[in-house]
């Protein structure tokens, strides 16, 4: 499918890259300690880390995953989105004040500097960073599957490379996240946040308004898509396509899944003044909602098209966004939501980079008791060993963006967010509970993902019903973080 390889939609998606790898190439100059590479210098503005927060959050996952998502589960896919009405609040309320400040106290660049500071415990510390380091690889995996795919449409590769055309795609773009988030850190992310986040919320709200005019409006595109066997009521029911328990299952691992996602807690250290933290998930929560309209109104107005014949169904459901692109959307809408993807894929990617490669040559060599001296061109380096993890990853599991990218949340969430939410405010959480409330979940977030994709998916009742292995990791790892509170004083340690 190489129905978006025109000059005008390339020279915008061209433009695109080339000003993220322009401001990559100036960041470089004002990137000369471990702070700017890792928290930017801790000289963010509220906007500047608001939008790196939502472009960090909002990658792939939404621009090509979500339409997919969209149209395998019809309106039971909204699951995952509803939780952005709380989650902005949540995580200013619970983790933003008390990291904000721990950060402007002590040399925090990380979370498992924040896991290290508050229980000194070299298991816990390491285990924090076992999944930070996962499901970055995990993550990245995601970003580099949808430049892939991305990637195809662009350049029309599956004709001339058959096979091959995808993990061609992918090298390409993994070479273009690379060649930026290896020279500026986060400083760079940070710069290009700020404008790629602009870019995705135009995008959001341009591409969603010709989605919804293009279908007919709303009762059009409704009616449409009930008249057709193939969608029908279920297509629009909010559970019909996931049953309560599964999307009850989304919407618990999307909510709190939150407070455990490396990337977007990172963003607290950067912050300049504790003061704009007032303001910040006004800001969050309103450039995440108009992104995300993307995902509405595209993953309706496809099915819609297709039910009325004006469109041929996708051949895979990742295609679902790019089919619509194609189908009659104006070059210069085409480009501008090429560009709005690639902004949110290369955001994302490089705060994971960045995320990944501090676990790995700052937060281990610590942890294990052997500094690395120069840890500026160590993190450079180690971003390339993530990046072709990463790949492998993406190239093994070829799965939907949207699940791929909800392993990666979930493995997150599960590991880190009791640890951080709830260990962060309770003195009763000692090494023993902290440890065993991680193990717990990176344990059964990566088993459970495995029976679900394996013949004995049945064995475990709540995979069977949809619902999210990580969803129930995540469940099982804040029961373990909450053991010493609801047993009482007799379990008390004060790890401190």
């Amino acid at each position: 499918m190489n129905c978006l390889g025109t000059p005008v939609v390339l020279a915008i998606a061209g433009a695109s890259l080339l000003l993220v790898l322009g401001v990559g190439l100036l960041a470089v100059l004002r990137t000369a300690s471990a702070r700017d590479w890792f928290i930017a210098g801790q000289r963010a503005g509220l906007l500047a880390t608001a939008l790196a927060t939502m472009s960090a959050a909002l990658s792939g996952f939404v621009f090509l995953g979500g339409p997919g998502l969209a149209w395998k589960l019809g309106a039971a896919s909204l699951w995952i989105v509803l939780p952005v009405g709380i989650t902005p609040w949540l995580l200013t309320r619970v983790l933003g004040r008390p990291l904000r400040d721990l950060a402007g106290r002590e040399e925090i660049f990380t979370v498992p500097d924040v896991v290290a500071w508050r229980w000194r415990h070299r298991p816990t510390t390491l285990l924090a960073i076992l999944a930070v380091v996962l499901g970055s690889v995990g993550y990245l995996a995601t970003q580099v599957l949808a430049l892939g795919l991305l990637g195809e449409a662009l350049l029309g590769t599956r004709e001339w490379l058959g096979d091959g055309s995808l993990p061609f795609c992918m090298s390409v773009g993994l070479v273009a996240v690379l060649a930026y988030g290896t020279l500026g850190g986060m400083l760079a992310g940070v710069w290009t946040d700020l404008v790629q986040g602009f870019v995705m919320m135009l995008t959001g709200v341009l591409v969603a308004g010709w989605a919804v005019a293009g279908a007919g409006g709303p009762a059009t595109m409704a009616r449409s898509i009930l008249a057709d066997e193939r969608f029908g009521a279920t297509f629009l029911h909010p559970l019909g396509r996931l049953g309560p328990t599964a999307a009850a299952g989304f919407f618990f691992l999307f909510s709190l899944g939150v407070l455990g996602q490396p990337h977007m807690v990172h963003k607290f250290f950067m912050l300049r003044e504790r003061r704009h933290l007032r303001w910040f998930p006004l800001v969050l929560g309103g450039s995440q909602s108009l992104v995300l309209l993307v995902w509405i109104a595209v993953g309706f107005a496809v099915p819609a098209l297709v039910a009325r014949g004006e469109m041929s169904p996708p051949a895979r459901c990742d295609d679902a966004m790019i089919a619509w692109l194609c189908h009659g959307a104006p070059e210069w809408l085409a480009g501008l939501a090429v560009a709005g993807a690639l902004a949110a894929i290369m955001s994302t990617a490089d705060s994971f980079l960045n995320v990944g490669a501090a676990a790995l040559v700052r937060d281990l060599p610590r942890a294990l008791g052997r500094p690395v001296e120069d840890e500026l061109s160590w993190g450079r380096w180690a971003t390339f060993f993530l990046g072709a993890g990463a790949w492998l990853l993406a190239w093994i599991h070829q799965d939907l963006v949207a699940l791929v990218g909800t392993f990666a949340f979930g493995l997150f969430a599960a590991g880190l967010a009791p640890l951080l939410s709830v260990g962060l405010h309770r003195k009763e959480i000692t090494p023993r509970w902290a440890t065993g409330a991680t193990a717990t979940g990176i344990v059964l977030a990566v088993v459970l993902e495995w029976l679900r994709k394996s013949p004995w998916r049945d064995i475990v009742p709540g995979i069977a019903a949809g619902v999210p292995p990580a969803a129930i990791a995540l469940a099982a790892s804040f029961l373990v973080v909450l053991a010493p509170v609801v047993l009482g004083p007799g379990q008390r340690r004060d790890s401190r």
